[in-house]
Parts: C-alpha cells; sequence; structure tokens
C-alpha cells in the first residue's frame, strides 16, 4: 500500500519543494508514496476566500475559521480515511524519531499546515487533529514544519533508503546522538582518522562507536541519556 500524504495549506505552491528532491523526491517518482496538496482557500464560501476572522474575546493577529478549515478536511479525508490528522503548531507534542517511525509504519498522514495566530479550537477538537511541534520556537506558517515531517517519516519507508542499516544507527534511533564519521584523506590538516577506524577490528571500531555515541549525548543531550537509562532501570525492574 502506498503511503499517502496530504497536506492542507494556504500556499499549495510551496509544496513539493524539498520533497521533490533527494531520497523523498525519488521515493515519490517511484510511487513509494504520494503527495496531494489541497488549498484550504477552496472551502471558502464568500467571493474573497476568506479563512480567517478576529480572535473572539479581542487579542492581535487573526485565527482560522472552524466552518472553512473543517470544510476543507472533510473534502480531503473522509470518514473512512484511516489516516491521523495532524496539525503543525508550536504548542503541539514533539515529534521525533520514534513518531516518525510510527508514522511510516500507517497508511499516511493529513497534514493541515496552520497560519495566523492560530485555529479555532473547534476544529481541532470536532476534527480530531493532533496537534505536533518541531521544537519551542514560532515559524511563520506550518508549511516548512509539515514538509520536516514528511521527510522524516517517508525516509523510513521500506525501499526509500538504499542501506536499510542505516536508519538503525542514525541519531535517537536508539536513544543516543550518533557517532563522528570520517573518510579520506586519513590525514587533513594535521587531524588524523582515529587508529581505531583502520584497524579492521569490527569490534573495536562497534565498541569506540558506542562510547563516542554515549559521550556526544552525554554532553550535548543529556535529557536523551536519562530518559534511556530510565528505560533500561524500567526494563530490569519489569515494569
Amino acid at each position: 500500500m502506498t503511503f499517502r500524504v496530504t497536506v492542507l495549506t494556504l500556499f499549495p505552491e510551496m509544496f513539493p519543494g524539498p520533497l521533490g528532491k533527494s531520497l523523498a523526491g525519488k521515493a515519490l517518482d517511484d510511487g513509494l508514496w504520494s503527495l496531494e496538496v489541497r488549498d484550504i482557500r477552496d472551502a471558502a464560501t464568500d467571493r474573497h476566500r476568506s479563512v480567517d476572522d478576529t480572535p473572539a474575546g479581542g487579542g492581535p493577529g487573526m485565527v482560522m475559521r472552524a466552518d472553512v478549515l473543517a470544510a476543507a478536511i472533510d473534502a480531503a479525508s473522509p470518514p473512512d480515511d484511516v489516516r491521523p490528522r495532524l496539525l503543525m503548531s508550536p504548542r503541539g507534542v514533539p515529534f521525533d524519531q520514534a513518531g516518525a517511525a510510527a508514522l511510516a509504519g500507517g497508511p499516511g498522514a493529513v497534514i493541515v499546515a496552520g497560519r495566523f495566530e492560530g485555529v479555532d479550537e473547534r476544529v481541532i477538537e470536532g476534527r480530531n487533529l493532533r496537534e505536533v511541534s518541531l521544537g519551542d520556537f514560532v515559524l511563520s506558517g506550518g508549511e516548512i514544519a509539515a514538509m520536516a515531517v514528511v521527510d522524516a517519516t517517508v525516509r523510513l519507508i521500506p525501499g526509500v533508503m538504499g542501506n536499510a542499516t542505516s536508519a538503525a544507527s542514525e541519531s535517537f534511533a536508539d536513544g543516543l546522538l550518533e557517532y563522528p564519521h570520517y573518510t579520506r584523506p586519513v590525514t587533513w590538516e594535521g587531524r588524523a582518522i582515529p587508529e581505531v577506524l583502520g584497524s579492521g577490528d569490527h569490534a573495536r571500531i562497534a565498541a569506540w562507536r558506542r562510547e563516542r555515541a554515549k559521550a556526544l549525548t552525554a554532553a550535548r543531550r543529556p535529557d536523551l541519556l536519562a530518559d534511556r537509562e530510565r528505560g533500561d532501570k524500567n526494563g530490569e525492574s519489569g515494569g
């Protein structure tokens, strides 16, 4: 079954953008996944194709209307569509590698690229939108975030990556940041490739990479290491 992505946006011309290049683009051309882009304004009912209005209770900015967005979602995703519905939002649950892997194992996704000050809460509740965030920062809109989610997910679909083992050794795959990489020349500006990598001893190389991954994670993302250690302890205790 082809992995199907539908993106709802006010700027359909932004797509496929980077998704049409590199691994994702080749996989798209090969039919390993499909991309449908819909203009939310097509669901507007007035001659100005309005999609937003002033916030109830006052305040800055504009809010995306529930009736227009719901109509756009309904047109793109009928009741029998089992794909999860995601709303790119800075207040959403953080999107991570585990989330990408879980999404890649499903039928696809319907992704709403939010704009303005926000989206009417009633459509979030009424259309079961799962709010997803890339991090603690705010973008001008959800399009770039949607592309990032799709790219992170599509590359995990079987057949997309040339080397199936690559994903297993990447950052976050086992709760650690990835180990350092080196290639030729052996010496560059007085800096040599670590001796162990040229030893041919695969067990030593694997151990070195593991230790370097742990050291990098401890220095840069101690939160990941703490989460991993908690998981190990829970596993040992049968929890």
